[in-house]
């Protein structure tokens, strides 16, 4: 059997056991394991995989992704979210579409705690909902992967290899495209159909200004937890510890600290890191895997000697990625196609922080789009009288802006790359 053969047997295998419900991380570990029994021994698949393993999880860089989830659910206990949902209404309420677009900056600042789509959709809506539409809580929530400090682009950068400051940094411009798209896109529809978003009361100045209080000190956090990282005072990791502790002393000084909270914060990080991590290993299996069969590479190579314009082949490549964050989570489809896309956007001649940014964006836009998008659900879950089509129909707008951004980042690759 050639080993084109075989790999392409082993992708359709874990599809098919993803299909029957499967995680997707023992799905890769047993895809990858027995394919790794049968083109080599017995010994060398096992030392292999062992000391894969090994290798990923026993790395320093590695603690990063539990210290960064534990910061933010320290903040999301603060009551950030409230407290954001609050001071943007106060500033903006009076304006026409004020809700939807205060959802927007809400899922914004949320999106810089959670690091997760669907976190920020559930959170978000809980305020939010039923008071306004289905559609910018959906969309609103996409960001939460793509605004760092991101749990996706943390696991980017490790699959592929690259610098995480350097994928936090290359994703700052195109997330705040994006919110400015969202935002403009809100305005326009109100503009258009006045009716849809009537005007709320103008806030006084004192309230403005008193909105803002329990804010200013989680601001100066993340300005020196990224303005640090960024600056090179702290590697990744020392930047999510100094996280970890000013979060702490934050929810201290609230007078929030109580032991259940801490507790609470602590299992709720130790789930989603282990979660990750389990994603990780079996990537790392599933990964083994294709290499010795030199699936990605042969894919690299075939793409690039294709007589086709590359910016046609990237168009392609990026819509196998939409389709597959509309049919699962952005992060497990991430970690699967990582090791066989890569190789292929390396050969087209892109860069690969740029590349490793626009599948995160375009995954994340996989999450509202019909038939599976998974936000809809979480929307749904959250207020059950909204029907999918409702729901699809107010996300659609929302697709504009993607698109837009995407088309930007395609057409403007620098404003990824100016700041690296």
């Amino acid at each position: 059997m050639s080993v084109i053969l075989l790999a392409s047997i082993g992708i359709l295998a874990l599809f098919m056991l993803i299909l029957l419900k499967m995680p997707i991380s023992f799905a890769m570990f047993i895809v990858g394991f027995f394919g790794m029994l049968y083109m080599t021994s017995p010994m060398a698949a096992y030392n292999i995989i062992s000391s894969g393993i090994w290798e990923q999880l026993s790395g320093y860089s590695l603690s990063v992704i539990p210290l960064f989830i534990f910061m933010g659910e320290l903040l999301f206990r603060s009551g950030i979210t409230e407290k954001i949902f609050n001071s943007a209404y106060a500033w903006i309420g009076h304006l026409r579409g004020s809700m939807a677009i205060t959802t927007i900056f809400t899922s914004a600042g949320f999106a810089a705690v959670s690091g997760s789509n669907t976190a920020t959709a559930a959170t978000v809506g809980t305020i939010a909902l039923p008071e306004m539409s289905a559609g910018s809580v959906a969309a609103g929530g996409t960001l939460g992967v793509i605004i760092p400090p991101s749990s996706v682009l943390i696991v980017i950068a490790l699959q592929a290899e690259l610098a995480i400051r350097d994928l936090f940094l290359a994703s700052i411009v195109p997330g705040l495209i994006l919110v400015s798209l969202f935002i403009m896109t809100i305005a326009y529809l109100c503009k258009r159909r006045p009716e849809i978003a009537p005007v709320g009361e103008r806030s006084e100045w004192r309230a403005r200004l008193s909105s803002l209080k329990g804010l200013v000190e989680i601001v100066v956090l993340f300005l020196l937890v990224l303005g640090g990282l960024f600056a090179g005072w702290f590697t990744s990791t020392e930047a999510a510890a100094v996280g970890c502790v000013g979060a702490l002393t934050i929810i201290a000084l609230q007078g929030r600290l109580t032991l259940h909270v801490l507790q609470k914060a602590l299992a709720s990080a130790l789930k989603s890191s282990a979660m990750i991590l389990m994603l990780v290993t079996g990537a790392v299996i599933f990964g083994r895997f294709l290499t010795v069969t030199r699936l990605p590479f042969l894919v690299g190579e075939w793409a690039a000697a294709l007589p086709l314009p590359a910016v046609l082949i990237m168009a392609c490549v990026l819509l196998v990625y939409v389709i597959g964050g509309a049919l699962m989570d952005a992060m497990g489809f991430l970690i699967i196609s990582i090791p066989i896309f890569f190789p292929v956007a390396i050969a087209l001649g892109y860069d690969p922080i740029w590349f490793g940014i626009i599948i995160c964006i375009v995954t994340s836009m996989g999450a509202i789009t019909p038939p599976v998008g998974v936000n809809a659900f979480i929307v749904k879950s959250l207020d059950p009288a909204l029907s999918f089509g409702d729901i699809f129909r107010g996300v659609g707008y929302f697709l504009v802006p993607y698109m837009t951004c995407i088309l930007l980042l395609l057409m403007i690759p620098q404003l990824v790359l100016f700041v690296l």
